[in-house]
């Protein structure tokens, strides 16, 4: 898990305080242990649920209607310096090699700076990741909503106010329609471990 300093892996760890948390373990009960690399303590509904936001193209949607595929979602930010250009660009490979085997699997960026992230600034910025990129913006109170679903963490930094930096979390999540979430990646996840493990889910969950 990747975040900005010291100070923002100790709010994200009290903000998620004990409702959830990443064990490195696999449960012998689980049918698809053999594709996860982590599993969440208190189980798969713990992440994800019903948000509401706006689309790139400035339609508002729910989770229902565009996690119609299996996905992998992450929260990030278009100012976004480094990590999240390398997160997202890393996250369209993997979803290229997974269609090299067949398997349609849809990226998904949600914004956590939806003060600078319009739905034409999201457009533009998942257009120049993948053609097949969805982005998601919305409101202040929209955007929160849906980060607390996800059990994210950001914070905008204090200082410029139009060249400001958000600090957040860097996990992808798998959301596979039907069942919601499946599993998590972390940063030093690479294109072909991830296709490897979303493929397993779903050749195994089928």
């Amino acid at each position: 898990m990747k975040l900005y300093g010291a100070t923002a892996i100790a709010l994200v760890t009290a903000m998620i305080g004990g409702t959830v948390y990443m064990a490195f373990f696999n449960s012998p009960d689980d049918p698809l242990a053999q594709c996860r690399g982590g599993v969440v303590a208190t189980g798969s509904a713990s992440i994800g649920g019903p948000f509401e936001l706006v689309s790139e193209t400035g339609e508002t949607v729910t989770e229902a209607e565009v996690l119609t595929r299996p996905s992998l979602v992450y929260f990030g930010y278009t100012f976004c310096p480094d990590v999240c250009p390398m997160d997202v660009a890393r996250n369209a490979e993997a979803v290229d090699l997974l269609q090299e085997r067949g398997y349609d699997v849809q990226p998904v960026f949600i914004s956590v700076d939806p003060d600078r992230d319009t739905p034409e600034v999201v457009e533009w910025f998942t257009d120049a990741m993948h053609p097949d990129m969805l982005g998601l913006t919305g409101s202040l109170e929209q955007v929160a909503a849906a980060s607390r679903a996800y059990k994210t963490y950001y914070r905008k930094q204090e200082g410029d106010e139009e060249y400001y930096l958000v600090d957040h979390s860097t996990f992808t999540y798998l959301m596979l329609p039907g069942s919601g979430f499946a599993d998590f990646f972390r940063r030093e996840d690479s294109p072909m471990q991830m296709a490897e493990r979303v493929a397993c889910f779903l050749e195994h969950s089928t």
